[in-house]
């Protein structure tokens, strides 16, 4: 019955992202993400951030899991990108997990005043693996890093090198907004170049550059742009 709910609710989210948007076809590629780590990270604030650039102080902890689709544009094609944000409490990673399937990208997050949150990082990769073998793309994101007299997880220890040999790791502030689109156009990068591996793949998707800006604004009005 939970299970039931948590799928009735993701689909009635609000006017931006739900079952309707979510159903348009009008887009030429569709990256489905998923926001991974323990409860009280930042993972919803991160989220608002990017799809709608809103940031609200009150914590209101995630029941199961939520979704938000955004959608942008890089070298003229659109590509939808469909956010799971993802409940870190243990007794919903049954949940959680089953959505792993079809998941082309996680964004890891902990926070950087929580030390047990930083610990997890591992058991969330580990966990990930065992429901989705196949390869898939990771940032590791240190969430609020504007608060830098609290910190407790540091950016330069010897741990945290062997962290960010394995993720594209980012330390970022939903509330300030420091870092939060670039760890997604990140991954949206990395999908994008192994997806030139495929015989079919479109090759002005790709470009020839990394870390390619992504655009909010299709190219059309970008051109009609008098800024």
């Amino acid at each position: 019955a939970e299970h039931k709910m948590k799928l009735q609710m993701a689909s009635v989210t609000d006017g931006k992202t739900g079952i309707k948007d979510a159903s348009d076809q009008n887009f030429d590629y569709m990256f489905k993400l998923l926001i991974i780590g323990n409860s009280s990270v930042g993972k919803t604030s991160f989220l608002f951030r990017y799809a709608d650039d809103t940031f609200t102080p009150a914590f209101v902890s995630t029941v199961g899991i939520d979704f938000k689709v955004k959608t942008v544009y890089r070298h003229e094609k659109r590509v939808k990108l469909q956010i799971w944000d993802t409940a870190g409490q243990e007794r919903y990673r049954t949940i959680t997990t089953a959505y792993y399937r079809g998941a082309m990208g996680f964004i890891l997050m902990y926070d950087i005043t929580n030390e047990e949150s930083f610990n997890a990082v591992q058991d969330w990769y580990d966990t990930q693996q065992r429901h989705k073998p196949r390869r898939s793309f990771w940032g590791l994101s240190g969430n609020v890093c504007e608060v830098e007299e609290g910190r407790i997880i540091g950016n330069n220890r010897e741990k945290m090198g062997k962290i960010q040999k394995r993720f594209d790791f980012f330390e970022a502030s939903a509330k300030e907004n420091i870092s939060v689109r670039q760890a997604f156009e990140r991954l949206v990068d990395a999908i994008c170049d192994k997806m030139s591996d495929s015989l079919d793949t479109d090759p002005s998707m790709l470009g020839a550059s990394k870390n390619t800006r992504l655009s909010d604004t299709p190219p059309l009005l970008q051109q009609n742009c008098s800024c």
